[in-house]
């Protein structure tokens, strides 16, 4: 019987879906390999540097690489795709960070002679790197100042060299709480198998090489239960660095209703208050806000304000440019990512790898959903025509001007009011990118709309009625795609999105796939396109993380 994957000799793998282990095959190389094409009968992964650092990171090995490939694969492995793998990931490890006697500063040992003659010759890298006086005793290595300690890690990853960071990490303030057995509204809190193992994984029981990475997981499957469990084994001052007010307040809701930490032990730093406690709460914004771009950032010493023994990125794939600059200083902080997806439009990956930490926990969206800890999602293309009227004007556009005509067909108001009817009594939300056809969208189907306009309190009022099931309906901007907890979610309509976004394809199908407590939904994820036009590449981009994750994507047309 034929196996499902074919690997290519330029580390490209065909899986073919038809296959019945497919979905074991895809599972299998989803640590070490990246999804790059999902069309109907074979998708396209790439093994990539980048892809097997992780995977060297989270203890795979060259052996097991190739076993899984050999494993599933329909003819022999090419020799020099072997061979590849055993170098890239031979690489994670070679280049190690360890402490020295002399304060402040650090040592990059570098056992290969030609790598070192390498380093010498990169102006960007030498800068920052000096010959040991003691050369007898130390002949592979090089100094550096802790300060550059991240720097130099962003550059090496940039040559291709990984390091292997074991220099200890500071232990930090300490901070003594426990878990409670129950929450406030009296169930039970219990840490699912998978949070604990995400948690412990990245604590690593505080050997070298551990305290830092990012955990991968899906929306719904509670990373902030993971980020408090990480909290409760360091037992530490924390900095958590969110995306928007309202995730200041969920984290701050959850450290209360699930820890035996008090109120005066946790402070919100936002553009509102300014409160710097045991375990603080702040937003990206305040902390990237300056009068003009030749003004220092103003907020950036609160990370210097305490002795953290732990920061928080939550959704680390969209960590700033500046959090990241910072980020290289204090290397010395052990420091958690917590993701949906790592995908970054950017391409900047790498640099989350280099500063915040390599992948150390993943689990595919498909197996939670089989386990029932997420809701079961159905996925819909639903192709609109565009109408007569504006082919003309659509055909003459430019490519920017295209997509807007076709993310903003109005067609879109009316298909959308009819999935609405099909689905009563569910909690419904109706996602876009442009202001003005979301206020359109708000009118025709009567529901309040929250935009970055909206002051936070009254975003909170209007996702609190919804919650209780008072609002049926909500629209939203992308304000909506990070960082917000609606349970009672259980259909997606999404009227036009970002250029093809996986990252944003992920957040928003995550709005709709945490169970209710108490209960497991089927959740339905509606996608609007116009047929013909622009809008259809975009959403073929977008389906590659759906494909990615297992997910069945249907494609339907939609007329009057």
């Amino acid at each position: 019987m034929p196996q499902p994957l074919i690997v290519q000799g330029d580390n490209s793998i065909l899986l073919d879906v038809h296959d019945d282990e497919a979905s074991e095959a895809r599972n299998s190389i989803a640590p070490f390999a990246e999804l790059e094409k999902s069309p109907e009968h074979f998708h396209t992964y790439r093994i990539s540097p980048l892809s097997l650092w992780n995977a060297a990171a989270a203890g795979l090995t060259r052996e097991e690489v190739l076993e899984r490939l050999r494993r599933y694969s329909r003819f022999p492995l090419p020799g020099n795709v072997q061979h590849s793998i055993g170098e890239l990931i031979g690489r994670y490890g070679r280049l190690r960070l360890e402490p020295t006697d002399e304060d402040y500063t650090l040592r990059l040992v570098v056992p290969d002679e030609d790598i070192r003659q390498e380093l010498r010759s990169r102006k960007n890298l030498a800068r920052y790197l000096r010959e040991e006086e003691d050369f007898q005793s130390h002949p592979d290595s090089f100094l550096l100042p802790l300060l550059d300690r991240g720097t130099v890690k962003q550059e090496l990853i940039r040559l291709g060299y990984p390091v292997d960071d074991r220099v200890p990490l500071a232990p930090g303030d300490p901070l003594e709480f426990s878990l409670q057995e129950k929450t406030r509204a009296g169930a039970p809190f219990l840490l699912r198998d998978y949070q604990k193992e995400a948690a412990r994984t990245f604590h690593g029981g505080g050997d070298p090489g551990t305290g830092y990475g990012v955990v991968v997981l899906p929306c719904g499957a509670g990373k902030t239960v993971v980020g408090i469990e990480t909290m409760h084994l360091l037992q530490t001052n924390t900095l958590i660095l969110t995306t928007n007010v309202a995730a200041v307040h969920q984290w701050i809701d959850e450290l209360l209703d699930k820890t035996t930490l008090g109120e005066d032990q946790i402070g919100e730093y936002s553009g509102t208050r300014k409160d710097v406690l045991p375990v603080t709460v702040a937003t990206y914004q305040i902390l990237v806000w300056r009068r003009d771009r030749e003004s220092p950032f103003p907020h950036f010493d609160i990370f210097r304000r305490r002795r953290w023994g732990l920061i928080i990125y939550d959704e680390v794939h969209l960590l700033p440019a500046p959090i990241f600059r910072v980020t290289a200083e204090i290397q010395a902080v052990r420091r958690l990512g917590l993701t949906a997806t790592l995908i970054r439009e950017d391409q900047c990956e790498t640099d989350v790898f280099s500063l915040v930490g390599p992948k150390r926990y993943d689990v595919p969206w498909k197996e939670l959903e089989q386990k029932g800890w997420i809701a079961e999602a159905t996925c819909y293309e639903i192709r609109l025509d565009l109408p007569r009227e504006l082919r003309t004007e659509y055909a003459v556009a430019d490519k920017r001007r295209k997509y807007r005509l076709a993310a903003e067909n109005h067609r879109k108001i009316e298909a959308a009011r009819q999935i609405i009817e099909n689905h009563p009594g569910e909690a419904i939300l109706v996602i876009g990118q442009y202001l003005e056809q979301l206020k359109k969208l708000a009118h025709h189907l009567e529901a309040p709309l929250i935009t970055g306009s909206v002051p936070n309190h009254r975003r909170e009022e209007i996702y609190q009625d919804f919650r209780q099931g008072s609002l049926p309906v909500i629209v939203v901007s992308k304000v909506a795609n990070f960082a917000i907890d609606l349970p009672n979610a259980s259909v997606a309509i999404q009227v036009s999105g970002s250029f093809g976004s996986r990252q944003e394809e992920a957040q928003r199908l995550g709005r709709i796939l945490r169970p209710s407590p108490g209960e497991h939904h089927n959740s339905t994820f509606y996608t609007l396109v116009s047929n013909h036009t622009v809008e259809e590449e975009f959403a073929a981009n977008r389906q590659k993380f759906l494909a990615e994750q297992g997910y069945t994507y249907h494609i339907e047309h939609w007329t009057d």
